[in-house]
């Protein structure tokens, strides 16, 4: 019988690690915007280093992947803690000297977001060899409600240490990141790929995360319509109810409660998602966020209170991230773990590459329509979602329906031959689980990797 969490030493380390780094980053990413508007006074300026971080992001996501299946995991994740630390000094340095050029705010951040592309799939690699299968969701939920607790807390400290003085939110995130430097150091376990991705540019390793995932049909529709539509609904519907109880931007009392309630309903879903059994019940999980939404959506078409609309954002990233963690519980297992850094990539890719335009289709329904007609447009794209999440048959088949072998098998469709001996999952499982054949390694998942500027994340329902 495995030990427990609490007493697997690795997953301790790396779970602490996450910790000091995610607290890190988010007062920086707070104080980064600010520490911009104040030396040049542009607002311009202060969301272009956002923009180019995430472009960063999404451009380096998939290579990040195939860099995490050729190299030994943990040693990827060192190198890539020096990089951003080296980044992160010279930051807080130059704040500290009392000015810091545009140019290396914009060179700190674009190497953030591409050292967090490397680090994130290799993270996810190490995490499965450190977690036992059957601590899987639990390992998984516990992580998240790490990250979820960093996002409430490190704002407030960060907004708090720059009004001391500008540097400070910069110096804490240095220590915190050298105290993550030091637990990924300490970590024994070791992860490499049993069969080595090939070019980190190739065409055929780009795509292989992407081609395993549509071989699948429950994970390819999960992931294209909860994943990638609802991430973008969603996020819409946040911003447009941002900006509504924020009275336009005169008063952030409203909508600042309503951000801090989607924060504090994804903690909370991280939490009660061990007691669900989150991994058993992924399909009816995710029905029944997606038409959440759609009701959250019709209740603030017709109700104009902040009140209701932060206790049903609330709602629904609580149910969001129970479902979310149930969903990442399967693809942890069904992934193979030559293709876990590639798949784990394309996952992310799919369901960050529409963020970005979520808040941006909010505002232009906001622009261009009265509030209620906004949230009735964002209902029927959501009621749309929901619908297609309902009745799919991949869907309705359930986390099961992972397990079934696809007519062409994933090694083949990344133009790969299949290669003798590879381990085939069983179909009659009750569970899914990890490939057999000699030394397996167990599942995991991914720990959050800090950025100098905010990467893309899990805005809302379906992010995997």
């Amino acid at each position: 019988m495995a030990e427990p969490l609490r007493s697997n030493r690795d997953f301790r380390l790396l779970w602490l690690s996450g910790l000091f780094a995610a607290l890190g980053g988010q007062m920086s990413a707070i104080a980064l915007p600010l520490l911009i508007l104040k030396e040049t006074g542009s607002a311009v300026q202060a969301g272009a280093v956002g923009t180019v971080a995430v472009c960063a992001v999404l451009i380096t996501m998939l290579p990040g992947g195939v860099m995490a299946d050729r190299v030994e995991r943990r040693r990827l994740m060192r190198l890539c803690d020096v990089g951003s630390l080296a980044a992160v000094t010279a930051l807080a340095l130059a704040v500290w000297n009392g000015h810091a050029p545009m140019a290396l705010v914009l060179l700190v951040a674009t190497s953030g977001a591409v050292l967090n592309s490397v680090y994130a799939p290799a993270a996810f690699g190490l995490m499965r060899a450190v977690v036992p299968p059957d601590q899987m969701s639990t390992a998984t939920a516990r992580l998240q409600a790490r990250t979820s607790t960093a996002r409430l807390v490190g704002p407030l400290v960060g907004g708090a240490l720059f009004g001391v003085h500008q540097a400070l939110p910069f110096t804490a995130q240095f220590l915190g990141l050298f105290l993550s430097t030091v637990c990924v150091a300490l970590v024994r376990t070791r992860s490499a790929a049993r069969t080595r991705a090939g070019s980190v540019f190739s065409r055929r390793e780009l795509t292989a995360g992407l081609s395993f995932l549509w071989q699948l049909p429950y994970l390819r529709t999960v992931l294209l319509v909860f994943g990638l539509g609802m991430n973008f609904s969603f996020g819409a519907l946040t911003f447009s109810a941002l900006a509504v109880f924020s009275d336009s931007g005169r008063s952030g009392l409203g909508g600042g409660f309503v951000i801090t309630c989607v924060s504090a309903g994804a903690l909370a879903g991280a939490l009660i998602a061990p007691r669900f059994a989150a991994e058993r019940h992924v399909r009816t999980l995710i029905v029944i966020t997606c038409w959440s939404c759609v009701g959250t959506a019709a209740v603030l078409a017709w109700l104009s209170s902040p009140l209701v609309a932060g206790l049903l954002c609330a709602l629904c990233m609580c149910l969001s991230t129970v479902a979310s963690i149930g969903f990442l519980s399967t693809l942890l297992v069904v992934t193979p773990e030559d293709r876990i850094g590639r798949v784990q990539s394309a996952a992310g890719f799919l369901s960050s590459i529409v963020q970005p335009f979520g808040p941006l289709a909010g505002g232009f329904l906001l622009a261009t329509l009265d509030s209620s007609a906004a949230f009735g447009v964002i209902g029927c794209v959501l009621a749309v979602s929901a619908a297609v999440v309902t009745l799919a048959p991949s869907v309705r088949a359930g986390a099961a329906a992972a397990r079934e072998k696809p007519d062409q098998k994933p090694d083949a469709a990344a133009g790969e031959p299949e290669k003798a001996g590879t381990p085939k999952p069983p179909e009659d499982a009750v569970m899914p689980r990890t490939p057999e054949g000699p030394d397996p390694e167990p599942a995991g998942t991914v720990s959050t990797r800090p950025a100098t500027a905010p990467a893309p994340d899990a805005a809302g329902p379906g992010a995997p």
